[in-house]
């Protein structure tokens, strides 16, 4: 199997037989770092995508993959909504309504589980309006006609390897918990929306023991909104307190074998 990192939450994933998206996302500003170089229109041999949220960085390119290929979609009723006022077809969309949702496909098994997004805090809110300044109403409103909806894990599963992608790292400790309850390869956690995003990342990986723990969404994607996101007390943390666990830091686009 063949992951690679697409920026933001973004990946693809190719397991030798079929290749799906998870929160793919491509529309940066010029500003933004790094630079990446894939467009919706190079996305073309995607079976299926699958959807944590429906926040800008997340929905918003996905009519545009789906327009360029045969996709079908797996999210929340909410950002169904958005992905249909977008034009995207309601017949390749599949609806997750209940926790704990599955659907299994030739090469892999997909689940997918209630979770939340991250509460923003003061502090990073405050930094935040001070970068975007002037920007405030226009970026307050292209984030308002995305609203997140029911948040989504998912879990993928091929044969014994299993996968776990997060989009937000809002999660309860009781959620935690469940999952924790079966064993996990490989853990892609988020380190964005929170000044102590590194310590409450670090518990993902506390509780649920992943062999591997690759993490995304600390880039600059779209500057002044976002801003890069230093990780390595994330990195150290996990390196000193849970030894047993991989941590795999990828490049934008770059592709590792699982």
């Amino acid at each position: 199997m063949k992951l690679k990192w697409l920026g933001t939450a973004g990946f693809q994933v190719d397991t030798g037989g079929q290749v799906f998206l998870i929160d793919p996302y491509f529309s940066r500003n010029p500003k933004a770092k790094p630079v990446q170089t894939l467009q919706p229109c190079d996305i073309s041999d995607t079976g299926q995508i699958f959807l944590t949220h429906g926040h800008s960085d997340h929905i918003y390119d996905i009519p545009a993959i789906m327009a360029h290929g045969g996709a079908t979609v797996y999210c929340s009723e909410i950002a169904a909504g958005t992905l249909v006022r977008e034009g995207v077809d309601k017949g390749r969309i599949h609806i997750v309504k209940g926790d704990a949702y599955k659907v299994d496909f030739d090469s892999y098994k997909a689940e997918a589980f209630f979770s939340r997004h991250i509460k923003f805090d003061k502090e990073l809110m405050e930094q935040t309006l001070l970068r975007i300044g002037p920007d405030y109403h226009r970026l307050g409103n292209m984030h308002s006609q995305y609203p997140a909806g029911q948040v989504l894990s998912w879990r993928f599963t091929f044969g014994r390897f299993t996968m776990h992608h997060f989009g937000s790292g809002g999660s309860t400790p009781e959620e935690l918990a469940r999952l924790a309850t079966n064993p996990l390869d490989v853990l892609m956690i988020p380190l964005q929306g929170h000044t102590h995003i590194c310590d409450i990342a670090f518990e993902y990986v506390r509780e649920l023991k992943p062999h591997m723990v690759i993490p995304h969404h600390q880039d600059d994607f779209y500057p002044p909104l976002s801003t890069y996101v230093d990780i390595a007390p994330f990195v150290k943390a996990v390196k000193e307190r849970c030894p047993s666990t991989e941590v795999r830091v990828m490049a934008m686009n770059e592709t590792i074998t699982l």
